[in-house]
């Protein structure tokens, strides 16, 4: 088993910046990717945010993200991390990390298999 402990969300103006954290444990060395997904009031936990190997490659973001987000992860302590510059207030939702043993890489809910208790961010205007 793998636990992931988000933290960083909070409160956050249009143009600003935050930036969230995910710590895993466990089994960390089953990890292939780690991702971000968020909820935003009254829609479904589905919205792919962006994605990462965890030994090395790529990331990858969404459209709503890109040039704004960027993804990177600290292997000595078993973190990721997402940097969310230039907030909009549409940012605002529940955001959640997520892992995957599978090496489909994949950008769907479904693909992952471990998950945070999600982390509020909040856009004001």
């Amino acid at each position: 088993q793998v636990q992931l402990v988000e933290s960083g969300g909070g409160l956050g103006q249009a143009g600003g910046s935050l930036r969230l954290s995910c710590a895993a444990s466990g089994r960390t060395f089953s990890i292939y990717a780690m991702g971000w997904f968020r909820q935003a009031p009254g829609k479904e936990r589905d919205e792919f945010v962006a994605r990462i190997r965890w030994r090395g490659g790529g990331a990858s973001y969404a459209d709503s993200g890109k040039g704004r987000f960027t993804i990177y992860r600290d292997n000595a302590k078993n973190t990721a991390y997402l940097q969310m510059n230039s907030l909009r207030p549409e940012d605002t939702a529940v955001y959640y990390c997520a892992a995957t043993r599978s090496n489909s890489y994949s950008s769907t809910y479904r693909g992952y298999d471990y998950w945070g208790q999600g982390t509020q961010v909040t856009v004001s205007s």
